[in-house]
């Protein structure tokens, strides 16, 4: 039997003329629908809002711990959403299936304002206690809403709005709410996008806090997209049973539920097996690998790694190939996990370097800062990444900034991020700093030695206080990182010469470590190999002159002056083994066929450092600017379309600036 209406002037007239009119019999009228359930069902009026429950502190306390794992997955995630938001009258919430507020971000003054209405972490926020409303409205329906000042029932609520969508836990079933809710009047469209995609990363969040001992696996059909918010993510078995998938992926497999792809296998989903697919993103230095749908011709690229746990403990990284008879296996490589473009060293088979790592992932696990020494190229960020991915904070983010490849004035902004506005310039939505994005992870600071005087002070500060203030606001934030450093240069004559802080070296310094140059290195040919394999595939090989030849070499740009020159190789091979003739960087141009000959790269020359000591003489400022282009063409791999991009600046002005600054590149146009 329907609630009798009465009459009633403003809003509660109006939503009484609504259910009226039949309205709610659109199953696209989310609003008013739930107006209709307010009224027939829970007996509510417009008018007369009950007073929202709110849960005993025990009770609190034992839901709080129960759901632990989804709030400590949002947390990082929803404080984020709220300084992009950048609106100090705006809150962040995250309710449970029962619209209980477990968690919530946002300004001390609208806490104050919102909590007589029941805005507050305990308070049950459901259809059926506080009528049509974001967070509740979003559970009934089960799908994201915006409910817009006058949309909501109760006309209590009637100067708020609130946009809201559900979070999904590994099983696929729905675990939370995650809301805005705001004094805004605007419409809430490009809101739900944003809170669409943060419901995502928290789901991939909590996707692997919940199967740490599984192998995650990153696919997608285009490989730009993968390591980013769009990528199918599944967690697999040991044995290769599927125990876990995001959104995307059952997307992308033509998937309806969770329980559909946990009865299957690796094999069943892709023409590869979960060892083949693990062997062939290490030897890639986990740059997407191919693969294929099974029983059809839909290619995806991918990425499988061994369980989270193995980094923890420190095992090996790598699932090496099965031996082939008659032939000794190489040692295992210890772990390395490069991200995609770093150039990666794929072994720790030297023992020097070895020792190095167990010592640095022993010191990291106490909070103790590194320090890490060594010559241009030779690797310090692949070592500090393979320190984060075996540490107790693997499960945050590795975080890199090049000290001295940012102009001075935007370093600040790098590390602390700013507010909306905050300078000019600025990104209208203000930027979360490096910092702030390392909390929960690991902070990599390269090329220290070069960080401007004013700001080591400001450095200094945040690591004894362990708290951060982004520019143009007086907002701090708690963070928690480790914190690993690298420098080509001498610190301790820097001190000297007054240009480094003395008390910030010996906060950097808990653990320093000497890198040794790649000329120093016994695994050189493993090195080698490795590189060669992630460059050219299994079938690209080696003529015992050619690597005698890299054996030999002096190698002054170290393992990034190894993977040009590899490259380099592969390209000019063209499917064939290299030999001497393909190494011209390493032989003065000896022995190389004539120029109508030689099949053209199909990727870019880069030069070495032998070839960069013969350039002419460049002031500082050319010379720092030449390091900022290599830099970038380097983390692109050199594709000059894209960094011409990531300039701003069209590709014939980039060739300009090439030229001038002597960075030869082999088929400009």
């Amino acid at each position: 039997m329907s609630l009798v209406l009465p009459r009633s002037d403003g809003h509660a007239d109006h939503v009484f003329d609504v259910v009226r009119s039949g309205q709610h019999d659109d199953p696209n009228d989310i609003v008013a629908r739930s107006w209709s359930r307010c009224l027939n069902e829970y007996r509510l009026h417009p008018d007369r809002p009950r007073e929202l429950p709110v849960l005993p502190a025990k009770t609190l306390e034992e839901r709080l711990s129960r759901m632990a794992d989804v709030i400590d997955c949002a947390r990082y995630e929803m404080t984020s959403l709220y300084q992009q938001l950048s609106d100090g009258e705006t809150a962040v919430v995250l309710t449970d299936t029962e619209g209980v507020i477990l968690h919530m971000v946002t300004s001390a003054d609208f806490a104050s304002q919102v909590e007589p209405m029941g805005l507050r972490v305990g308070a049950v926020w459901s259809e059926t206690t506080a009528g049509t409303n974001g967070m509740g409205t979003c559970l009934a329906s089960g799908a994201p809403v915006s409910v817009r000042r006058e949309d909501h029932f109760f006309t209590a609520y009637t100067g708020l709005t609130c946009s809201a969508v559900p979070v999904y836990d590994p099983a696929g079933e729905l675990c939370a709410v995650l809301d805005v809710s705001s004094r805004s009047s605007m419409m809430q469209q490009h809101l739900l996008v944003l809170l669409g995609m943060t419901a995502r990363m928290i789901e991939n969040r909590l996707i692997d806090r919940r199967f740490r001992s599984a192998h995650p696996v990153h696919f997608h059909s285009r490989p730009e997209f993968v390591y980013t918010l769009h990528e199918g993510r599944l967690a697999v078995s040991e044995d290769g049973h599927i125990l876990a998938a995001n959104r995307s992926a059952l997307f992308q497999l033509g998937m309806t539920s969770v329980a559909e792809i946990r009865s299957r296998r690796v094999e069943d989903l892709f023409q590869s097996s979960l060892n083949d697919m693990v062997q062939r993103s290490v030897s890639s230095s986990f740059h997407p690998i191919v693969t294929y749908r099974a029983n059809a011709a839909h290619r995806f690229f991918a990425v499988a790694r061994r369980p989270a746990e193995d980094a923890r403990a420190g095992g090996a990284m790598t699932m090496m190939p099965a031996p082939t008879p008659g032939v000794r296996p190489a040692p295992a490589a210890r772990a390395a996990l490069p991200r995609p473009g770093s150039g990666g060293v794929s072994t720790f088979a030297d023992p020097r370097l070895a020792q190095q790592l167990g010592t640095a992932r022993r010191v990291i696990g106490r909070q103790t800062p590194i320090l890490l020494c060594g010559e241009t190229g030779s690797g310090k960020e692949v070592f500090a990444r393979a320190v984060h991915e075996a540490s107790p904070h693997s499960g945050g983010a590795f975080v890199a900034i090049n000290c001295a490849s940012l102009p001075e004035s935007l370093i600040e902004a790098e590390l602390f991020g700013y507010r909306a506005g905050a300078f000019t310039g600025a990104q209208r939505t203000g930027r979360r700093g490096k910092i702030l994005q390392a909390d929960g992870g690991t902070l990599f600071l390269d090329e220290i030695g070069d960080m401007p005087l004013d700001l080591q002070a400001r450095l200094l500060r945040v690591l004894e206080e362990r708290q951060v203030t982004p520019l143009g606001t007086e907002e701090v934030h708690d963070v928690n990182f480790q914190l690993i450093s690298a420098s080509h240069r001498n610190l301790l004559a820097l001190v000297d010469e007054g240009l480094f802080r003395e008390d910030l070296y010996y906060r950097l310094a808990g653990v320093e470590l000497d890198l040794p140059p790649l000329r120093e290195r016994s695994d050189k040919r493993e090195l080698i190999r490795n590189l060669l394999q992630a460059e050219g595939g299994t079938e690209c090989t080696l003529s015992p002159e050619a690597e005698r030849l890299l054996l030999n070499h002096p190698w002054p740009g170290n393992v990034r002056q190894l993977r040009h020159v590899l490259r380099s190789a592969v390209a000019l091979a063209d499917a064939q083994q290299i030999g001497p003739e393909h190494l011209p960087s390493l032989r003065g141009n000896r022995g190389v066929p004539p120029a109508e000959t030689v099949a053209q790269p199909a990727v870019p020359v880069v030069p070495t450092e032998e070839a960069a000591e013969e350039l002419p003489r460049l002031n500082p400022i050319q010379a720092n600017e030449r390091q900022v282009l290599l830099q970038l063409l380097e983390h692109h791999r050199w594709n000059v379309s894209n960094v011409a991009k990531a300039l701003d600046v069209s590709r014939n002005t980039l060739y300009r600036k090439l030229h001038k600054l002597h960075i030869r590149i082999s088929h400009p146009g």
